[in-house]
């Protein structure tokens, strides 16, 4: 597909790779002629000088041709109007970044409607719900779920006392009566989608398929606390900040949040509800997040604006054992030393970001002959989890799934047949209607057909 990214800060940047990656005809529009020339050369990527609201601009990108316009500068006026603009002038689809509350509220289904938006983009909201969701479940690293949350994959960390560790996979479900898959490892840089024989080791990072009252069993089983972190404190007044002590609060978790800028702090007062405490001192003080309850915490979560900053407060942190410790780091290249030194749950809003707009583009494909219906990276994006519609003309349907030749790296990590979730074995076959959720590491998959080999 022809797909023009407007705008090419941290988040552009980041999704032009992701799209370019996916093997789209990508073209960048920023007004900074440097930059377009640094992104151009480091991506497969044509470039435009010029604003994207500028009817010439975007014509000399392609506009008339264009499948999907992404607009996700800095401006949320300015996404918003390149869309309008750019859906005039015959753009496909549209998706623009819109970051600031006010627009974020009952506000957002009808700006979508006015400037005919096929999605608004959030990234501080999608980064908050995400932690909220891990904060929900400590023990994982990531949940994602599949068709209606009747389905979910679960990231988490053996440790050395773990029942899992040391044993073989094909020995799991007969020792511990769970009904759940484990999918793929990953350990050290390595990402493997395992079969019987592979034998699990402390430290590994695990993803498993399960139903989500299985997850909770599995949980029990193993001895991993699963209740909710109910005291959190947030380093960091920033949207995601905001939007994260938002979610906690309606659940009824207290939060202490830290903020350094007084005038920010004063305005999170006046924004947040009564059970967030707001607190205007420098948290990067290690003295400070003592003082202000850090060792009765059940949760910590680094929200500045600086990546280095957010790792070594979480080191703190977790040395003074917290019991859920989660990092916002954007720079790919500190989030691999982040996981190096033992802080397992990062986040990068940047990531969420441009693996929603990559979704979004996988599915436009799907009118196109794919019936992908979902997809989401795990393993660090090492490895993605896709869910199929299985339709008549897959040449498995019916036929046992030890008999089919899957590709190399390909896993059928489950089957949803209506709404219940199943945990495949060898002699299950997939049906007309299913929705199969397959595993894969390297490669593209566009279609169920193509994890056979």
């Amino acid at each position: 597909m022809k797909v023009i990214v407007v705008g090419c800060g941290k988040i552009g940047t980041t999704v032009v790779s992701s799209l370019a990656e996916e093997g789209h005809d990508v073209v960048v529009i920023d007004t900074d002629p440097k930059v377009v020339e640094n992104v151009t050369n480091i991506h497969d990527a044509m470039g435009v000088c010029g604003s994207g609201t500028d009817c010439k601009t975007l014509k000399e990108a392609g506009i008339e041709n264009c499948d999907l316009l992404v607009a996700v500068t800095d401006l949320d006026e300015l996404n918003m109007l390149c869309c309008y603009i750019g859906k005039n002038l015959g753009a496909g689809h549209t998706i623009a970044r819109i970051r600031r509350p006010e627009y974020n509220t009952e506000n957002i289904g009808f700006l979508r409607q006015q400037l005919d938006l096929s999605l608004s983009l959030n990234p501080e909201m999608l980064a908050a719900r995400e932690m909220f969701n891990i904060l929900r479940f400590p023990y994982a690293l990531k949940i994602e779920t599949f068709s209606g949350k009747s389905f979910e994959i679960v990231e988490i960390v053996l440790k050395e006392e773990s029942a899992l560790t040391g044993v073989k996979l094909m020995d799991i479900r007969s020792r511990l009566k769970q009904n759940f898959l484990v999918v793929a490892v990953q350990r050290g840089d390595e990402v493997f989608i395992p079969g019987g024989d592979f034998v699990l080791r402390k430290g590994d990072r695990i993803g498993l398929t399960a139903s989500p009252v299985e997850v909770q069993n599995l949980m029990k089983a193993l001895g991993i606390e699963s209740k909710q972190a109910r005291n959190v404190m947030i380093l960091g007044g920033s949207r995601i900040g905001y939007y994260l002590a938002r979610l906690l609060v309606s659940v009824g978790n207290t939060v202490r949040l830290i903020e350094r800028d007084q005038n920010r702090a004063e305005e999170l007062v006046s924004l947040l509800p009564n059970r967030t405490v707001v607190i205007n001192d420098d948290g990067a003080q290690q003295e400070v997040l003592v003082e202000e309850g850090l060792n009765s915490a059940d949760a910590f979560v680094a929200l500045t604006g600086m990546d280095e900053q957010n790792i070594l407060l979480s080191i703190f942190a977790a040395v003074n054992k917290v019991p859920k410790v989660i990092t916002k780091v954007n720079r790919q290249e500190l989030i691999g030393m982040a996981d190096k030194l033992g802080l397992d749950c990062i986040i990068s809003p940047r990531r969420i970001a441009a693996d929603v707009v990559v979704r979004y583009a996988r599915a436009l494909e799907n009118s196109q002959g794919s019936n992908v219906e979902t997809m989401y990276n795990i393993m660090d994006n090492k490895a993605e989890v896709l869910e199929f519609n299985a339709g008549g003309d897959f040449p498995g349907i019916g036929v046992p799934l030890k008999k089919l030749r899957l590709r190399k790296n390909v896993l059928i990590g489950g089957i949803i047949r209506d709404r219940k979730a199943l945990i495949p074995s060898g002699d299950d076959k997939i049906l007309q209607g299913d929705r199969v959720i397959v595993v894969a590491a390297g490669g593209r998959h566009n279609d169920l057909s193509d994890i056979l080999s």
